[in-house]
């Protein structure tokens, strides 16, 4: 079992987690620590305990009740989410969905200052929440899309505003849940570049991924899941390797390194 340091350097830290869904357990001991500020990706195959995982770690589910198992975020054991948003950025794989259609790409990601899908009537807007968000859009490059509707972006664009959105409250930690899903290839190279800048810039970053070019070369720790388990948890060079992948994967694969990433060729 890891020997974790009970100590504020932590964004993590999950000591022999078991969660069920249903009847069904579907994280069977997990250990794992997580430094605030740390780059590293959590890879496995669809239907590995992916999800699972984020929802523990963004405090949506808790584990089972068992003797000796823990979960602290950010060192507290117990949080309400819309306080945890504020150091925690959450990207899920989801776009945006039909509600936000018509809200032009400001107002979508101001709404991340209150937790909600949209800007609706009761909220109150401050100049200081529209100047950050601001801010977030030019981070993510995306500045042009202030006055765009939603539902007229491409998923490319879509997926910036949602970044800014989760960037809005200046968080310790980004996590996003499958960053290149629906995707084109030339979005998904604009996506790393942008990413590749935040964690240069001093933002913890996260990934939950079953897609290898995901793996960022500033990411070097790999966290390995398979049946609902850690398999591995180690550095890029250990673990991104044919031997290692094919066995994750089920399937034969070759593994091959183009400007600093990393592709699987079936």
């Amino acid at each position: 079992m890891i020997q974790i340091n009970e100590s504020t350097e932590w964004f993590a830290e999950l000591r022999d987690v078991h969660v069920a869904r249903g009847e069904a357990v579907v994280l069977h001991g997990i250990d794992l620590a997580i430094k605030r500020g740390e780059h590293a990706v959590i890879l496995g195959p669809n239907g590995c305990g992916k999800s699972s995982l984020i929802k523990v770690l963004t405090c949506e589910c808790y584990p089972l009740a068992r003797a000796g198992s823990s979960v602290r975020i950010f060192g507290r054991e117990r949080w309400v989410v819309e306080e945890l948003r504020k150091r925690l950025g959450v990207v899920s794989t989801e776009l945006p969905g039909p509600s936000t259609a018509h809200t032009p790409g400001r107002d979508a990601v101001v709404s991340g200052f209150f937790a909600s899908s949209t800007l609706w009537p009761h909220l109150v807007v401050t100049a200081e929440m529209r100047d950050r968000a601001a801010e977030a859009l030019a981070l993510m490059e995306a500045t042009r899309l202030a006055a765009k509707p939603v539902g007229e972006m491409s998923a490319g664009e879509a997926r910036r505003i949602m970044i800014a959105r989760a960037l809005v409250h200046g968080p310790e930690m980004l996590l996003l849940d499958e960053p290149s899903n629906a995707l084109d290839l030339r979005a998904q190279r604009e996506l790393r570049e942008t990413l590749r800048r935040l964690t240069q810039q001093g933002t913890g970053l996260l990934l939950v991924t079953h897609h290898l070019p995901d793996v960022l070369p500033e990411i070097d720790r790999v966290i390995l899941m398979r049946d609902g388990r850690i398999a591995a948890d180690g550095t890029k060079r250990d673990l991104l390797t044919a031997e290692r992948l094919s066995e994750l994967f089920g399937r034969p694969l070759d593994v091959v390194e183009r400007e600093e990433y990393f592709h699987a060729l079936a």
